[in-house]
């Protein structure tokens, strides 16, 4: 029997190596590194537009707060609102899918995909509210930052460990196409 060959998917990046120097380069805690990496995935995001994955489009939002804070350029009040923005655009966007389904309460969704109730409870001061601390913004955002790398960065990491005896550029074919926007579902 003849093989099928996968169904080609374009992706915004050239493969895995720019796939993965840039996720080691948004989580390097080298300010200059992670403009680098958010550079390149603004470049991504003006060649896929709509189609990326929301995890990495989280990524970028919330490093993006971390560059701007170590920058020393915004006032607190200015990083409280960008840091806000991005982690309420964070648990919207995570949420938004399932509850589409039917109304469930945040805090449900939170916990069936393992994010820590508070985030929710931040999510709701930051639009609901009193702005919080910028303290506990950042808080936030080192915690979502690690529960994005946790449950999608790691895992896409762990997809490049292929078995097999597959032409290389098959393996990368397959390894662009589970970095879509369908495996973060």
């Amino acid at each position: 029997r003849r093989r099928l060959k996968p169904l080609r998917t374009v992706v915004a990046w050239r493969g895995r190596a720019e796939w993965d120097q840039v996720m080691v380069g948004l989580y390097c805690g080298d300010s200059r590194l992670q403009q680098d990496a958010l550079d390149r995935v603004s470049a991504w995001k003006s060649r896929y537009g709509q189609k990326m994955p929301l995890a990495v489009d989280c990524t970028a939002e919330l490093i993006r707060c971390k560059v701007l804070d170590s920058s020393g350029r915004l006032k607190s009040h200015e990083l409280i609102l960008s840091y806000g923005l991005a982690l309420v655009r964070f648990v919207n966007l995570i949420t938004e899918r399932k509850q589409k389904m039917a109304s469930i309460p945040l805090r449900q969704l939170a916990r069936e995909v393992d994010i820590p109730i508070w985030v929710v409870d931040l999510r709701h001061e930051l639009t609901h509210g009193k702005l919080p601390r910028l303290a506990l913004c950042r808080k936030g955002c080192d915690v979502v930052l690690d529960w994005l790398r946790k449950t999608y960065w790691s895992r896409q990491l762990g997809n490049n460990l292929c078995e097999g005896s597959e032409d290389e550029d098959e393996e990368e074919e397959e390894a662009n196409t589970e970095l879509g926007n369908d495996a973060w579902e």
